[in-house]
């Protein structure tokens, strides 16, 4: 009987990992969304650190659409120590409405994450973008650089929803190499 109760804890695990997709407590996700307008290459300019984009730096998101009613998403990014570009292809699909910018994205398997915009330029020019917890945090652009000013305006709402906006990293967007 121990396995099976080991085998469940387990289980269990993985399954609430998978559906960690949710945005954080008291963190508003953007309504009147318009996938269409999102879509396309977008520079990170900012993030807070995480294993799989570690040491990266040039990195953009691209968004197209796919056959089955979700988003395509690549990730790239340029890897200065090992002197080469990492790439990885996802899928997301929105939790519920897709006017509610609030999204479940996979880059391994049947595993999600939650991508949520909580903040969005109503030209579409830059956003700010959370994962299910405060642990995960981008700030992007359509263009390399992003203004002081709206740069400084995007971290003070990251700060206000309670992210650690002083562990930010700020993403090179100059070629290096």
């Amino acid at each position: 009987m121990r396995f099976w109760s080991k085998l469940c804890v387990i289980l269990s695990a993985l399954v609430s990992v998978a559906c960690s997709v949710t945005p954080p407590k008291d963190v508003k996700v953007i309504d009147n969304f318009d996938s269409k307008r999102y879509l396309g290459t977008w520079y990170e300019i900012a993030r807070l650190d995480h294993r799989f984009e570690r040491g990266l730096e040039q990195v953009t998101a691209n968004y197209s659409p796919r056959t089955d009613g979700g988003l395509k998403v690549i990730n790239r990014g340029f890897d200065s120590k090992k002197q080469q570009w990492q790439e990885s292809e996802g899928k997301a699909y929105f939790i519920g409405s897709p006017q509610t910018a609030s999204l479940k994205v996979s880059f391994f398997g049947p595993f999600y994450g939650g991508y949520n915009v909580i903040e969005l330029d109503p030209e579409y020019r830059y956003a700010l973008v959370c994962g299910p917890n405060r642990d995960y945090l981008w700030i992007l652009s359509r263009t390399p650089t992003l203004d002081a000013a709206t740069r400084d305006r995007l971290v003070q709402i990251a700060k206000g929803y309670g992210f650690d906006t002083e562990a930010l990293i700020w993403v090179n967007q100059q070629p290096t190499h």
